[in-house]
């Protein structure tokens, strides 16, 4: 009895003081886990996205198609996009597309637009002409390129020829000349052996005939 009138007058005399109570009947639980792999919560947005925010209506983060694909930092994207499609042209299409293919489809609205604003009477279309008018005169200079490298390679190849020519000829005329001073060489020494011996025979028949 003593011991819980001595709590029950603690109790009293915290509150009074304006401290909380260090006893309590029921038990409570932490705030934060104690788990340190535990993940924390997902990122609330609080600012609506660019579509709603345009359109002055309540964004619901969760529920609304269009806000990952119009987030508040771009609010340009989206008035350029409604701007020529209209917001419920755009949530229709989004909502007919699985979801792995409306961001491929946001960007084609984005640029379509863009060029319908650039150019209000081709729109995309003078932009597609125009660059398929840049890839066939590139495709033409490539194709001159290339004839220039077949006959500058072939201007190579023929000069290649008539180098190896002319050194055949070369090689000709030298052999030609060496051969031509072996030959002249042998008949100077052959001359040379012939006077000698004849020298020879006639000193021999000069001894007989004296």
């Amino acid at each position: 009895m003593q011991y819980i009138e001595n709590t029950t007058t603690t109790a009293a005399a915290g509150k009074a003081e304006g401290c909380p109570s260090s006893v309590s009947g029921t038990s409570t639980t932490s705030t934060y886990s104690s788990d340190p792999f535990s993940q924390p919560p997902p990122a609330v947005i609080l600012s609506p996205c660019a579509a709603c925010k345009i359109l002055r209506r309540r964004c619901a983060a969760e529920k609304c198609i269009l806000a990952p694909y119009f987030p508040p930092t771009e609010p340009l994207k989206f008035t350029i996009a409604h701007r020529i499609f209209g917001a419920s042209n755009i949530t229709k299409l989004l909502q007919e597309l699985p979801e792995d293919q409306r961001a491929d489809a946001v960007n084609g609205m984005v640029y379509e637009a863009n060029a319908r604003l650039r150019d209000p009477v081709y729109g995309c279309a003078g932009a597609i002409c125009y660059l398929q008018k840049k890839i066939s005169e590139l495709q033409a200079e490539v194709a001159k390129s290339q004839a220039e490298i077949l006959n500058l390679k072939r201007q190579n190849a023929n000069l290649f020829d008539q180098l190896m020519c002319i050194q055949e000829n070369y090689l000709t005329q030298d052999q030609v000349v060496l051969m031509s001073n072996d030959d002249q060489y042998r008949l100077e020494n052959s001359n040379f052996f012939m006077d000698h011996d004849q020298s020879i025979l006639g000193v021999g028949w000069e001894h007989l005939w004296t």
